[in-house]
């Protein structure tokens, strides 16, 4: 049993080491006894989220605590530069653990094209499970703003719903799940290699795009009430147009969950002008993508007229219960 910090050859050996330096704008290195980073951004504006990540397992923590901030801040119109991460041990915790959540850290990290810019290691008896939470600082020239959400845009969706739900409880819920075709799991855990969104929000921004929302906790369906809400209008949604993927299907039915509410990391909601050429050129960038409804005055709705409710207690906590 352990409480606080790292050693310092452990966090040396075990974490530093492994981040490496790959944006010019990056000036420093995590290093023991350094606790800032220094950028130069060459007068671009920063942009800067910060989010936790509580409900992934070991296998994936490293991976979303990377991709769920950047996705934050390509929505912004803002390209990801960096992460400070900090990482929250239980006593208990086996520092080999730890090594492997810091490769994690490292591989998402190349995958992003970000640094790791440093960040705080310990152990605590505060969690039960390893935890993260994570600030991405990000650039963006002064003069990009999306303008955001316009009375008659379409409401295009990239990928398929779920990705980042299914995908944690193919790997987490395996003896749940076992009746399911082998195949069709190793599917849904490869959706962890699905989960950023930063080339499609580049596309998005290249090709008109108003407002951007990242799909995470309360679905698609919690993401299209954000994003109408932010722009003060109101969406009306095709239900039959939202990509869901068999693997989806079929783990969300042996979970009793609704997949439109489950956590959705992976998919990007874009309103633009003419959704279907924002589809081409998605689809022309190798990302699938379908408009999956349109902006109206107010209110949030499916086309059958049935009311879509404001975000609410993500389906993925509903999974399995009796």
């Amino acid at each position: 049993m352990r409480i606080g910090k790292l050693e310092n050859s452990e966090l040396e050996s075990l974490i530093l080491s492994k981040f490496k330096r790959i944006r010019p704008e990056s000036l420093t290195v995590p290093r023991v006894g350094e606790d800032c980073a220094a950028l130069d951004f060459d007068g671009d504006l920063i942009v800067m989220s910060m989010d936790p990540i509580t409900s992934a397992g070991d296998k994936s923590l490293g991976l979303l605590s990377v991709h769920v901030n950047c996705n934050d801040a390509i929505c912004m119109g803002a390209e990801p530069v960096g992460l400070l991460v900090t990482l929250l041990l239980p006593p208990d915790y086996p520092t080999e653990g730890i090594g492997r959540i810091a490769d994690d850290l490292a591989a998402a990290a190349r995958v992003a094209n970000v640094d790791i810019l440093g960040g705080h290691t310990e152990y605590t008896d505060a969690v039960t499970r390893p935890v993260t939470c994570t600030s991405v600082v990000a650039r963006m020239p002064k003069d990009r703003k999306l303008p955001g959400l316009q009375a008659g845009d379409d409401l295009v969706m990239t990928k398929f719903a779920a990705l980042e739900g299914t995908a944690i409880l193919a790997t987490e819920h395996e003896k749940e799940l076992s009746s399911l075709p082998p195949a069709l799991l190793r599917e849904a855990e490869g959706y962890f290699s699905l989960l950023s969104i930063v080339p499609e929000g580049t596309v998005a921004m290249e090709h008109g795009a108003h407002a951007m929302h990242d799909v995470t906790e309360g679905g698609v369906l919690g993401a299209s009430w954000e994003i109408a809400y932010a722009g003060g209008l109101g969406l009306v949604l095709d239900r039959n147009a939202i990509p869901l993927t068999e693997a989806t299907r079929q783990i969300a039915q042996k979970a009793g969950i609704d997949p439109l509410r489950l956590l959705g990391s992976g998919s990007l909601l874009i309103g633009c002008a003419d959704g279907t050429a924002m589809v081409k050129a998605l689809q022309a960038a190798g990302i699938p993508a379908a408009v999956i409804g349109h902006v109206v005055e107010k209110g949030v709705a499916f086309s059958d007229g049935a009311i879509v409710d404001p975000p609410q207690e993500d389906a993925l906590y509903d999974a399995f219960r009796p």
